[in-house]
């Protein structure tokens, strides 16, 4: 029917800060769903064009066409590339009660108690690979592998496969870190 959407329909918003790889990210999903079968849209919104500013970027998949072309306002899944955003608003506000969370944080964050929360250390393991400096790691690879596990629906195969097209530089290391984040990412929620 035109102009709905159907009840498959799963909208995720990426969370991160400039220089992370928040984008990127984005269109590597879109892609590893894309080559599952899926229908998708990616899309990102930049505020402030600059390293730590933050930025958000958008994806949505479904198995049927998606019609819907506007802003996702209310995700079913948070994929936090920086830990620090939980506390804005802005976070709150932009995910659905019930939303799973897939984020960058070696510990338990209390402001998540009460959700599905996916954690990963994402910024260790970006560090480990030699993936952006120790002040600026680049954890976005490394966070797919995390959404991967946690999302059950998306075959690491075809992840890794997206990252190897999406990626611009180190891609062996990159490929390490989504595996290894696969492996590491547990459920605390």
């Amino acid at each position: 029917m035109a102009g709905t959407n159907s009840p498959g329909l799963k909208e995720i918003t990426v969370f991160g800060r400039g220089g992370q790889g928040a984008v990127i990210a984005a269109e590597a999903l879109a892609d590893a769903y894309f080559r599952e079968g899926y229908h998708v849209q990616s899309f990102p919104s930049f505020g402030v064009e600059r390293r730590g500013a933050p930025v958000t970027a958008f994806l949505r998949i479904d198995n049927e066409f998606i019609f819907l072309r506007s802003m996702i306002y209310n995700a079913d899944i948070g994929l936090v590339l920086s830990p620090d955003i939980v506390k804005g608003p802005l976070f709150r506000q932009s995910l659905k009660d019930n939303a799973a969370i897939v984020i960058n944080s070696p510990a338990r964050l209390p402001e998540l108690d009460g959700r599905s929360a996916w954690y990963v250390d994402a910024t260790g393991i970006a560090v480990s690979h030699g993936l952006g400096s120790k002040a600026q790691p680049l954890v976005n690879t490394a966070m797919l592998g995390a959404f991967a596990k946690a999302a059950g629906n998306l075959k690491l195969e075809n992840l890794l496969r997206a990252v190897e097209e999406s990626v611009p530089h180190k891609v062996e290391n990159n490929l390490r870190a989504v595996n290894e984040a696969y492996e590491s990412t547990v459920s605390l929620g």
